[in-house]
């Protein structure tokens, strides 16, 4: 039973807060099931590691840098809530100890078991195969033959292997720039034509989409002053938890 009268702070894995400090005697496991925590320096750190996860993601190019200011200015109050409610000592024990590899989030589907024949089929494609990404789509065998098929061709035309092949992410899909391709070609769309600037998906219908090639700078966009010149904000996040 959680004692009344303490704030207590509920977070989700993309980092929306819910704080409270009258919570009901089965609080956790209610906030659990819609995907939200209690936290604790545990959760903290592991939180402010997929912080520095998405800073290294923003560094390499693989995060745009407003998904990354989204992300600190969500985070930065988590942080001081925890400085504050919790104590630096506990939150530099818990970053100094966490395993990210073995530690657990919260995850909504754990509460919601499906039928056999609706769960999802297990994960095979991995690209890339190593890393720490939070965020994994199911890639069907038939989709990853599709894009098979065109590899030495769109490698040829100056296509990344990532910009084919890549179904994991910052953030999940379709968000963000990072998936490749493959995550398009869901059901019967099939590749149409192939070009360095962008590779048609044909749907059933006869519709047709395009995957445009990140590594390039496309017609349409134009880089200006203010873009080049984008910088973090000043305030800190994730702030350094101190020695102190």
């Amino acid at each position: 039973m959680i004692a009344t009268g303490q704030s207590l702070l509920y977070v989700s894995t993309e980092l929306d807060t819910w704080e409270t400090s009258t919570p009901e005697p089965d609080q956790d496991e209610i906030c659990e099931r819609c995907g939200f925590r209690r936290l604790d320096p545990e959760y903290y750190a592991w939180l402010r590691h997929r912080m520095e996860v998405a800073k290294r993601a923003r560094e390499r190019g693989r995060l745009l840098a407003a998904q990354y200011q989204e992300l600190r200015r969500r985070f930065n109050p988590v942080h001081f809530w925890a400085t504050e409610h919790l104590g630096e000592p506990a939150l530099l024990a818990a970053v100094q100890t966490l395993d990210p590899k073995t530690y657990r989030p919260p995850r909504v589907e754990d509460w919601q078991p499906r039928p056999r024949s609706e769960q999802a089929p297990s994960q095979a494609h991995l690209f890339p195969a190593e890393g720490d990404w939070p965020f994994t789509e199911s890639i069907p065998a038939e989709a990853v033959a599709r894009v098979d098929a065109i590899r030495d061709q769109a490698l040829s035309l100056g296509w990344s292997e990532a910009g084919l092949y890549q179904n994991r992410g910052m953030l999940c899909f379709p968000n963000g720039d990072s998936y490749g391709l493959v995550c398009f070609l869901q059901g019967d769309r099939v590749i149409g034509e192939v070009t360095p600037q962008c590779i048609e998906i044909v749907a059933p219908s006869g519709g047709r989409l395009r995957h445009y090639n990140r590594d390039l700078l496309q017609p349409w966009l134009r880089r200006t002053p203010a873009t080049e010149a984008l910088s973090d904000p000043d305030t800190p996040a994730p702030a350094p938890v101190s020695n102190k």
